[in-house]
């Protein structure tokens, strides 16, 4: 699988974030965006997770036009963005479970990510007495609740302490290594093998 973006441009109301955006991502890898706020990173994942229109350009997935059918494309991505989708009044494993659930994963999927992310003692709480890295940490469990090929992280290290961004990285790296590709948007150093770097809003 490669992920391939020609010429791409794309509005936010009346402003045009970027435009001419190319870069080509095979398997395996992974690439970092970084730039000032305001620069375009969260508005090129949406465009990536198809959640924005975008004014010009294409993407395409394994040589093909993600616009022909944007529900198979869908089908490869986890999206993560700034608000994290962690309802506070279920518990963290109901959290998990429901997106399993819409992921067609099963229980053993739950418990591994519970263990992944080191929150399986955290199981039983209701998201709403989470610090802010605890609820980070139940967010980042949902790629892991799927076979999504493609991540697509806004800023997934803000909150985590170095442990929980030691510990990302290694999910991600792991991802990698069976043949998973991650874009993330960061303004804060995360350590990935030969990862990429596109830096937004650049004269």
């Amino acid at each position: 699988m490669t992920l391939a973006v020609e010429a791409l441009a794309c509005r936010r109301g009346e402003r045009l974030v970027f435009e001419g955006l190319a870069f080509e991502l095979p398997a395996g890898g992974a690439l970092l965006l970084t730039g000032p706020n305001g620069s375009g990173k969260s508005t090129l994942l949406r465009c990536l997770a198809t959640l924005l229109p975008v004014e010009a350009g294409q993407v395409r997935w394994a040589g093909v036009d993600i616009a022909a059918d944007l529900d198979a494309y869908r089908r490869h991505l986890a999206y993560i963005g700034h608000l994290d989708a962690v309802k506070p009044l279920l518990t963290v494993r109901e959290n998990l479970a429901f997106w399993a659930r819409l992921a067609a994963a099963g229980d053993d999927a739950v418990e591994a990510a519970l263990a992944a992310l080191q929150i399986a003692r955290l199981a039983e709480v209701p998201a709403a007495r989470l610090s802010a890295g605890q609820r980070k940490r139940v967010a980042l469990a949902r790629p892991l609740l799927g076979n999504a090929a493609l991540w697509l992280l806004d800023e997934p290290s803000v909150s985590l302490d170095a442990d929980g961004t030691d510990r990302l990285a290694g999910l991600i790296e792991a991802h990698r290594a069976e043949g998973g590709m991650a874009i993330i948007a960061t303004h804060l150093p995360l350590d990935l093998a030969a990862a990429e770097t596109l830096r937004l809003g650049a004269a």
